[in-house]
């Protein structure tokens, strides 16, 4: 039986592991059996340490083989065999990025020795030049004491990487303790907690697990527990936007695996407090933000800096144009001035919109309509997409320019796109950010024009297109139109093309877009001329909200992540 994605399976996990087509997951979260002794409905928790061994050294080999070749493998493991299975690992072709200790309250007591209460968590990649880490995602970041103590508007406003630092326990050193370390606090899930699912005594804390997916995997990625346990891997893959597959030993397990799934929805917010550990220092040692956000100084650096790199073109093509920022930043750092990248792309951008930057003198070329037929698509994907990965219940989401005014967020935002665009030619990361900034500057007049024109259109039956008569039928297609692709009965994305046949074509022959399963494409032909841009594809948008589509085209009231 082949293995499908979004599906719990109950078994070994080596023999399901050997099931999997090789190269083909892009995340794998290991939470084994600690062979300590722990009472599992089905599985024996005590064996000799030669066969723990000899069993741990079967499973991670499954894993490397079922780890695409820039894929990462996270494992969960106690002290007892913790240096063991590292080194069992990288005996399989894994290098070691991290190595990350969690500590936890409501540990194991103990009479006769220290208590426990960590677990060692090892990141592990196949490739160590090639590999994901999502660094600028401000879900995973901590703020520095710039904002903290000083509220310094001239802080990254999207906080700092955590620290390599060993610390105390925070009980004995509580000032010492922050969540900016490698040693991770987040409260192990007892009894009382809300989360608690009651048939697993093993269960992982969801703010664990979701950094760890946050910063090892794309949305849309393919996440692996080889040990669903209480599912917990499997329920924030679900809800941060990925793929998952889970294998579980325990009949019993899988049954309420499956119905903890049922329940889980996609954006469902995440369990658990996001800092379990308050660390902002008290308001009285910290001090106030001037009322005035930047001095003379700070302003005319960027000023002379925006005239002396940005060669005469606009703010916004400075912004996406890789090497023109990176002009624009050595030129504010050659001056001195407090701040950052992106404290100096937003004011930047702020001078522009209050008049006060001089003025362009060069234009950059337009962006054509060909153009934007040609790659725009791979720009709104890649917009969506890391505008959503950059939100959550605590955190609105991004707008393009937070996006474009980070280089970490830019450079992310152009890895999405080539991912999802075009594969027999080569897009520039400056051609698909000019694409993004030219679809923002028509959507306004577009959602007007498609809700006053395009109302009753919306209710009309729209031509089907199913996966096996794609190829024949795309043929007839050689027209201008709408289009939306689907896949398992979910609007994926909608679009317009001046040729249906071509554009879709070259869309679906990329590979990313086989993570969705297409299997039904609606068309409308059109039979006017094709110059209501992407008015059709608004309305489109509107009645069945795609995946993979931008927010702009929705009504402002539906853009707000739900509370």
């Amino acid at each position: 039986m082949a293995i499908k994605k979004n599906k719990i399976y109950q078994g070994d996990c080596v023999k399901q592991l050997a099931k999997l087509e090789k190269g083909s997951v892009d995340l794998v979260f290991a939470d084994p059996p600690f062979n300590i002794g722990y009472e599992y409905d089905v599985y024996n928790d005590k064996q000799s340490t030669s066969d723990y061994l000899s069993w741990c050294r079967q499973w991670i080999k499954g894993v490397h083989r079922a780890l695409k070749p820039d894929g990462t493998f996270w494992l969960a493991i106690g002290d007892e065999y913790a240096a063991e299975l590292k080194i069992e690992s990288q005996k399989a072709g894994f290098h070691c990025r991290s190595w990350v200790i969690w500590y936890y309250t409501f540990g194991v007591n103990c009479t006769n020795a220290f208590s426990r209460s960590h677990t060692h968590l090892f990141h592990f990649v196949k490739d160590e030049k090639s590999f994901t880490f999502v660094r600028p995602n401000p879900n995973v970041r901590v703020k520095s004491a710039r904002q903290l103590v000083y509220a310094d508007i001239r802080a990254n406003p999207n906080g700092r990487l955590p620290d390599n630092t060993w610390i105390t326990r925070p009980q004995d050193a509580p000032d010492a303790f922050r969540p900016n370390h490698d040693t991770w606090f987040f409260s192990r899930v007892a009894g009382t907690f809300k989360e608690r699912e009651g048939f697993h005594g093993c269960q992982m804390p969801e703010q664990l697990l979701a950094r760890i997916i946050r910063t090892s995997s794309n949305p849309y990625d393919l996440v692996l527990d080889p040990f669903g346990g209480s599912g917990t891997t499997l329920c924030v893959a679900k809800k941060l936007r990925r793929n998952w597959i889970g294998f579980e030993l325990s009949k019993d397990y899988v049954k309420h695996i499956e119905k903890r799934l049922d329940q889980t929805k996609i954006d469902d917010p995440i369990d658990g407090p996001e800092d379990p550990v308050e660390s902002a220092p008290k308001t009285s040692s910290g001090k106030k933000r001037n009322k005035k956000s930047f001095d003379d100084d700070t302003i005319k650096a960027v000023i002379e800096s925006y005239q002396t790199a940005g060669d005469g073109y606009p703010a916004d093509f400075i912004l996406c144009d890789k090497n023109l920022n990176k002009k624009f930043i050595k030129e504010c750092l050659k001056r001195g001035i407090g701040g950052n990248a992106i404290v100096w792309n937003r004011l930047m951008l702020k001078l522009r919109k209050s008049g006060k930057l001089p003025r362009s003198t060069r234009r950059p070329p337009r962006i054509s309509a060909e153009e934007l037929n040609r790659y725009g698509y791979a720009s709104e994907v890649a917009w969506r997409l890391v505008s959503d990965e950059f939100s959550s219940d605590f955190l609105p989401p991004p707008s393009l320019d937070d996006i474009l005014c980070c280089p970490d967020s830019a450079e992310y935002f152009d890895q999405i796109a080539t991912q999802y665009g075009p594969q027999h030619f080569k897009v520039t990361s400056l051609q698909y950010r000019r694409a993004a900034l030219a679809i923002r500057k028509m959507a306004k007049d577009v959602r007007t024009l498609a809700d006053r024109k395009y109302r009753s259109w919306t209710r009309e039956q729209l031509s089907t297109i199913h996966r096996d008569d794609l190829e024949s039928s795309l043929s007839k297609c050689d027209a201008a139109g709408v289009f939306l692709i689907t896949g398992q009965d979910v609007g994926v994305y909608a679009g317009e093309a001046e040729n249906l046949s071509e554009h879709l074509t070259m869309v679906l022959e990329n590979p990313e877009w086989k993570r969705f399963d297409p299997d039904v494409i609606l068309i409308q032909k059109n039979d006017q001329e094709f110059s209501d841009n992407y008015a059709l594809k608004s309305a489109l948008v509107r009645k069945n909200s795609p995946l993979l589509n931008s927010k702009i085209w929705l009504p402002e009231e539906s853009k707000k992540k739900p509370k």
